[in-house]
């Protein structure tokens, strides 16, 4: 089985376990997950688990699948909270089916990753510590813009959070899966960290230059509610007043936070960070032995910090 057949299965699997005979809670879920999407952290963990020499991808597809909901369960979430009606070039839950049912949407596939890590043991403990954490990332961002708090400290502390956690255990739970030994469990933990908050930080630049319809959600939330990389850059932890004042100052508000925050070169301290990010995941991979692989795992890297959408 190849990794694109291994992907598929975890495709099948995903739609499978959201089958419930509760109709709005299967069609809210099979309307975000045939929306598609990156699917980066399932193949994150199909890689490693490849590249530690894992051919069994039926045994390694349902952990995989666990960490693929455990992230569109989180942007359910987040469109509540944002108020975002577009989600991978569609319609939201949010949108569709309204506050309530996209609610309860979210803890359904939350729910349904306990089902799917039933037998897999102590991997559930990596997969718990990683979904706490992305829920406390989210807890801290919105507390940081309501106390306009939001820095370039805490800005890492959140996206480590938030994002990176739930990478370093995709990578993880691939190479436990695998047997490998603990210095490359680390290594390849310290991969999927380091692509997290990459990939974090190139969404954020994304929010501000990309518009919704090549980005596939809505665009401008985090510029609009005072968050992001260029945001905590730009204005030093006080970007709810920049944004306050942006909109009484102009009536176009996405037209204002833009100019406020593009001043500078906060762009492109974003990117080298990112890309400086990245290197530092690639040069992890130096415990693997050379695979097709391990040659994805660098070009899965390359291509979080390259993308336009």
């Amino acid at each position: 089985m190849t990794i694109q057949e291994a992907m598929q299965s975890v495709e099948n699997i995903m739609f499978e376990v959201v089958n419930s005979d509760v109709k709005t809670l299967r069609e809210a879920s099979r309307h975000i997950l045939d929306a598609g999407g990156k699917r980066v952290r399932p193949r994150l963990t199909m890689l490693a688990y490849s590249a530690l020499g894992g051919t069994d991808y039926t045994y390694a597809a349902p952990p995989a699948a666990a960490i693929e909901l455990v992230h569109t369960a989180s942007v359910v979430h987040d469109d509540i909270n944002d108020h975002g009606v577009v989600r991978r070039g569609r319609p939201s839950v949010n949108a569709i089916w309204g506050r309530t049912f996209a609610l309860l949407t979210g803890d359904f596939l939350f729910t349904k990753v306990y089902e799917l890590m039933a037998s897999y043991k102590d991997l559930n403990i990596d997969l718990a510590e990683a979904t706490v954490a992305l829920v406390e990332g989210e807890t801290l961002q919105a507390a940081a813009v309501k106390e306009n708090n939001f820095t370039r400290e805490v800005y890492y502390q959140i996206i480590a959070r938030k994002t990176a956690a739930l990478f370093k255990s995709a990578a993880t739970i691939g190479a436990k899966l695998a047997h490998a030994d603990e210095k490359v469990i680390e290594a390849l933990g310290q991969y999927g960290y380091s692509v997290g908050l990459a990939f974090q930080i190139i969404d954020d630049i994304l929010d501000l230059t990309a518009d919704t319809a090549k980005l596939g959600k809505t665009s401008g939330i985090d510029l609009a509610q005072g968050r992001g990389y260029v945001a905590a850059y730009a204005n030093n932890g006080h970007t709810g007043v920049a944004v306050a004042e942006a909109v009484v100052e102009d009536s176009d508000l996405m037209t204002s936070i833009k100019a406020k925050l593009l001043k500078g070169d906060a762009i492109n301290e974003a990117r080298i960070q990112a890309r400086t990010l990245a290197q530092t995941a690639i040069a992890c991979l130096d415990v693997l032995p050379e695979s097709q692989a391990k040659r994805e795992l660098i070009d899965l890297a390359n291509m979080v910090v390259d993308r336009d959408h």
